[in-house]
């Protein structure tokens, strides 16, 4: 029978995701071994204990999903959010694959999680060459245990990775574990001229996209929207917690209704349409409401900018698509109507994918750009 271990790897490789160089680093670094002790049943979701079940436990350690390392930062009591997670081993290698890292360079790493991934580029690159920056105190202290006795030791920080980590550079690649909304300058300004930036971005409204940045001789850094990836975001920009409970209130009677027969399918149903839509709300929050049961097709939208204390509310019923669905507007920003005229704009350009927009970051801001850098979609500071 063959391991789950070596079952992964050739399912890499016959998959396409896995690169022929980097299949003996994943065929020596042991996934099981950066993972707690209790995950999740692939089948199931129904927590599997090492000590129980252990050849369970290895099958759910290798297939090829997420796996939750931490919720609630770590605190004892709460809800039970994910915080970290070891990502599905497709999605590592396919990162690693991108990345172009190869011997003699030098590697920063943003958000250790379990070590895992710090442990490839380790075998791959050598441990001195690897720096791995983790915000969290105790997820980077079990990365070092993990990591030396998978018999590595790159350096982990414990520190903000938004800072990057000035002491081992510069670097001729970046690599980011966490989604942010704006990639640091400090990424830019630590890396080599040539040197790449790899990191999951987005907006409030929308994230879920990898950019793929070279780092010119000029202090600045421009590349291509490269794919989507489902990366959770970096502690800093994080929304917060029961955002629609503190900003909508069922009875408040300060807005005005009207009503719309665009539908959400249009908009957020279509990756790319969310997206460009959120480069030009890319501080409202989108969260979604479904009805009171399985067997209730309603759903509402809420659109929120908690700067301004605005909302907008987009309930469906498919009864009234006929009619209209019914949309609340409350605050200084109308935010449906600014959400159709950004879609509107997608719509009018083409419907353009994600994959034709681009990024270029510089100390002052970062602008969105369609097809060229001349076609400027959206700056921010």
């Amino acid at each position: 029978m063959i391991p789950p271990h070596a079952r992964m790897v050739e399912r890499l490789l016959r998959e396409g995701d896995l690169a022929p160089e980097w299949r003996d680093g994943f065929a020596a670094v042991p996934r099981h071994l950066f993972l707690p002790e209790e995950i999740a049943d692939v089948d199931t979701g129904a927590p599997v204990d090492r000590r129980r079940d252990e050849q369970r436990w290895l099958e759910a350690a290798y297939a090829d999903v997420p796996v939750v390392t931490q919720v609630d930062d770590g605190a004892r009591y709460g809800p039970g959010a994910p915080t970290s997670s070891a990502p599905a081993p497709s999605s590592v290698a396919a990162l690693l694959r991108r990345l172009g890292a190869e011997p003699g360079m030098r590697v920063l790493e943003v958000g250790t999680g379990s070590g895992y991934t710090a442990g490839l580029l380790a075998r791959h690159l050598g441990d001195d060459a690897v720096t791995s920056v983790e915000i969290d105190f105790e997820l980077a202290e079990e990365a070092r245990v993990r990591l030396m006795s998978a018999g590595f030791t790159p350096l982990v920080v414990s520190g903000d990775g938004m800072r990057g980590w000035a002491g081992r550079a510069p670097y001729d690649r970046v690599v980011s574990a966490v989604a942010v909304r704006r990639v640091p300058y400090d990424w830019v300004a630590q890396s080599r001229p040539g040197g790449r930036i790899l990191t999951p971005w987005g907006t409030a409204f929308h994230h879920g996209v990898l950019v793929d940045l070279v780092v010119g001789p000029h202090g600045t850094a421009h590349g291509r929207f490269a794919g989507y990836t489902d990366r959770t975001w970096a502690r800093a920009e994080r929304a917060p917690r029961h955002l629609l409970e503190t900003h909508v209130w069922p009875d408040d009677d300060e807005h005005t209704t009207t009503r719309s027969w665009l539908h959400p399918g249009e908009v957020v149903g279509d990756s790319d349409g969310a997206f460009a839509v959120g480069l030009q709300m890319p501080d409202v929050h989108r969260i979604v409401r479904f009805g009171s049961g399985p067997e209730d097709p309603r759903f509402t939208v809420y659109l929120l900018d908690p700067s301004t204390w605005s909302w907008a509310s987009w309930h469906i019923d498919p009864e009234h698509r006929d009619t209209g669905y019914e949309v609340r507007q409350h605050g200084p920003r109308r935010l449906f109507d600014e959400l159709e005229s950004a879609h509107l704009l997608w719509t009018e350009a083409g419907r353009p994918a994600h994959t034709r927009f681009g990024l270029t970051v510089s100390a002052d801001h970062q602008l969105v750009w369609l097809d060229d850098e001349a076609t400027i979609f959206a700056a921010t500071r």
